[in-house]
């Protein structure tokens, strides 16, 4: 019996109460929260319903206490209801009806963790928007981890995803990226202010090779070809790479794209009383909404603002039906929270419900005890993709994903790397591993491993009790995550399952000894094995983490 059929079952209750006349509530609650106490003793789970409803009912909370638990004591599979202190209520569920959780896993497949609870939100999560003049770095690699597993829990708790990632291939920078790539293939000196290392000397050697009489072409017509193909080059280099670190993208927006679309849906503002002329530039009046000052879209040279793009990109997104607008930014754009709430505002819509702005802090590897040091390729930053060279997608994924994004991280690599029970990706995938060996084992056996005819009843113990309760908690745990925009706590649930199964692993032997006929037990706990394996495998893959059947 799960957490959500337990909520269900309250809800239940409190609907027959309601409808006999013994409970007066001005609305029925859609769902309860039901808790895993700490200790046995108090039972499989426990809600503290009655004391947040009591007043509500006109009651003391002790006595809905009592008229909820005789209500759940005649529920199929609710083995016994008691009142703990003021209104408590711990509930312990019948051995067949827990153990019915393992076969509910084996059933779902991979779909298992999955729920509606956002479902029919669309969301845009968009995350890294790099420039496409430069090798990815180490906060982009955080971003990836993170940005791409929200993604994944939101899809996972029923909301319309689209995971986008937004091209600044516009404005001084490309210009200069350009400069840099010409003045290196002329082998003059590239300016102070462009861009440095190797990977721009390797990038403009590509382009001489790649395009023939490319020298040849006029300084201006030469520039810009250099900016282009550099371009070109560099967003596929960046694309690959982040393919290869297991973080998808549905959309790749260019800025460019919007450059013509800028100035009309700046007019629809203006016509809304949100703009106004001063100085010979066109400002927006943030201030309306919380901002510490207008913020200027056009300057008075006539160029767009930075800000003029992120106006046009947030309207052309809410254009495509998205409810909400998730953006992850890197430590150093606090300033920017306010002035895109503001913003969103400013376009008729709701700060706290249409857009989201999430703030990631820094990130340091160490290596053997000194902070990672400078790319020599890639300049004055860690490139992702030496990142992954160095520790792996696995075990990067993972560190990173398992802390929350808004926390200052330093991580080590040889922590990271290590084959050892207190490195957490390799203890939650060693578990998956063994789960995967005993399968195999049992069909080496003649087993059948399907559990088809398992009876889940037999599974008593308080071992398999615990690693049940723990399987049944993963919907909750990926809903939370996707509401709170939290994935690490996902991590951090799969290292609690595996600590768990070791621990029944060690007490309840699975397969049988010898010349041991094969009992029902046995395949009982094979069942067991096989959802606790499907547990961790859908767990890994909400991070990206692989879930190797050998290791």
């Amino acid at each position: 019996m799960t957490p959500e059929q337990l909520s269900d079952a309250v809800v239940g209750a409190l609907t027959a109460l309601v409808a006999e006349g013994a409970v007066s509530l001005p609305e029925l609650p859609g769902a309860v929260t039901i808790e895993r106490p700490r200790s046995k003793e108090h039972g499989d789970y426990a809600t503290n319903v009655a004391l947040q409803l009591g007043k509500k009912a006109g009651l003391a909370p002790r006595a809905l206490a009592e008229l909820l638990s005789a209500k759940l004591a005649e529920v199929d599979g609710v083995e016994s209801v008691d009142i703990a202190g003021p209104g408590f209520l711990n509930i312990s569920v019948a051995a067949d009806a827990q153990g019915k959780v393992a076969a509910d896993v084996v059933s779902a497949g991979e779909s298992y963790g999955t729920s509606d609870a956002l479902g029919g939100e669309r969301v845009n999560v968009e995350f890294i928007s790099a420039n496409p003049t430069g090798p990815l770095h180490l906060g982009h690699t955080r971003w990836a981890v993170v940005g791409d597993a929200i993604a994944r829990v939101l899809k996972a708790a029923g909301a319309k995803v689209e995971s986008e990632f937004y091209i600044n291939d516009r404005g001084a920078q490309m210009d200069k990226f350009g400069e840099s790539l010409e003045a290196q293939a002329l082998g003059v000196a590239v300016p102070d202010d462009g861009y440095h290392g190797e990977y721009v000397a390797h990038l403009a050697q590509q382009i001489v090779d790649e395009v023939p009489g490319i020298m040849e072409l006029p300084e201006a017509e030469r520039r810009v070809r250099f900016r282009e193909d550099g371009y070109r080059i560099q967003l596929a280099e960046q694309q690959a790479q982040l393919g290869g670190f297991r973080t998808h993208f549905d959309v790749w927006f260019s800025e460019r794209s919007l450059h013509d679309r800028v100035r009309e849906n700046l007019e629809r503002l203006r016509s809304e009383g949100h703009l106004f002329d001063a100085d010979g530039a066109v400002w927006m009046r943030t201030t309306d909404y919380g901002d510490d000052k207008d913020r200027v879209l056009i300057r008075s040279n006539g160029e767009l603002t930075y800000f003029a793009s992120d106006t046009a990109y947030y309207l052309d997104k809410r254009s495509r039906g998205f409810d909400r607008c998730i953006y992850l930014l890197g430590a150093d754009h606090h300033g920017y929270v306010g002035r895109l709430r503001a913003m969103a505002a400013c376009a008729g819509d709701d700060p706290d419900t249409n857009i989201e702005v999430l703030i990631g802090q820094m990130v340091k590897i160490l290596q053997d005890g000194e902070e990672l040091k400078l790319s020599k390729r890639a300049g004055n930053i860690v490139a992702l993709q030496e990142l992954v060279e160095l520790i792996g997608v696995d075990a990067l994924r993972y560190s990173l994903g398992r802390y929350p994004a808004d926390s200052p991280l330093t991580l080590d690599v040889a922590e990271m790397t290590k084959a050892a029970n207190d490195n957490p990706v390799y203890y939650v995938q060693y578990a998956h591993a063994r789960t995967s060996s005993i399968l195999r084992n049992a069909a080496d056996l003649g087993i059948d491993t399907s559990g088809r005819d398992a009876d889940t009843a037999l599974l008593t113990h308080e071992r398999e009790g615990d690693l049940l309760r723990a399987l049944a908690e993963l919907p909750r745990v990926v809903a939370t995550a996707a509401q709170l925009r939290e994935p690490h706590r996902v991590a951090r649930y799969l290292e609690e399952t595996a600590a768990t199964y070791h621990r029944f692993y060690d007490s309840c032997r699975v397969l049988p000894m010898g010349e041991e006929d094969v009992t029902d037990l046995h395949r009982a706990r094979l069942l067991l094995v096989s959802a606790t394996r499907q547990v961790l495998a859908n767990g890994l893959d909400l991070l990206g983490v692989s879930a190797p059947e050998r290791m």
